[in-house]
């Protein structure tokens, strides 16, 4: 496996915003521009409550780890689990400081409540793929707690959701190599994103950035 720089590995958190809108994911992690809104400024602080880095609790047959950094350098991802439960279980993997053998499953944070869309799933599917690399395991099912209906929802961690996963992170490697922004694509979306300002979506629906920025400079 090739070796790969620290600047060459792309923040995990990030497939959420490329199944959002890849415009999004670039303006964010290509271009580094960000702006809080509200739904950003209570993700945030429903994330600190979850993640307390190398915290680690017993329970019983259970070590629950949070803030859990994890990376895979086969697909170029690095990232945090807000939480990754252990159960004690004899076809599972040794973990170090703790007696026995353990399956992992990852445990995911998000404000609000379940999406009809699969982005939060397909960041859950990238951790496990994470977790699997590192533990060398197979991980089958994760978890995905939602802050509004406060209860997790199982979510089955399938090969055909792991394959596509894998797919769209060569397509974010790809765009960040060319470090390419996609043109916009509007849509009823646009209203929640924190990224309107800079994005401009109904100005570049009809011109490009290099227009828009060549006719500012003529003004």
């Amino acid at each position: 496996m090739a070796y790969r720089e620290d600047d060459e590995y792309l923040m995990l958190s990030g497939i959420q915003h490329f199944q959002f809108c890849k415009r999004q994911w670039a303006l964010i992690h290509i271009e580094q521009q960000w702006e809080e809104n509200v739904k950003t400024i209570e993700g945030q602080h429903l994330h600190r409550k979850a993640d307390q880095p190398f915290a680690r609790e017993k329970r019983g047959d259970k070590l629950i780890v949070r803030g859990m950094p994890i990376k895979s350098d086969r697909l170029g991802i690095t990232g945090i689990c807000d939480v990754v439960e252990f159960v004690r279980d004899d076809n599972g993997v040794a973990i170090h400081g703790a007696e026995g053998k353990y399956a992992a499953y990852p445990v995911e944070y998000k404000r609000g409540r379940p999406k009809r869309s699969d982005e939060d799933i397909a960041q859950l599917t990238a951790q496990a793929l994470c977790l699997e690399e590192m533990l060398l395991c197979d991980i089958g099912v994760g978890y995905m707690y939602y802050d509004e209906i406060k209860h997790r929802v199982e979510v089955p961690l399938t090969a055909e959701r792991k394959e596509q996963v894998g797919r769209i992170i060569v397509e974010m490697q790809d765009y960040y190599k060319r470090r390419h922004t996609p043109r916009v694509k509007t849509g009823a979306f646009c209203q929640s994103c924190s990224l309107q300002n800079s994005c401009l979506p109904e100005l570049m629906s009809k011109r490009t950035v290099k227009s828009y920025v060549e006719g500012k400079l003529t003004e």
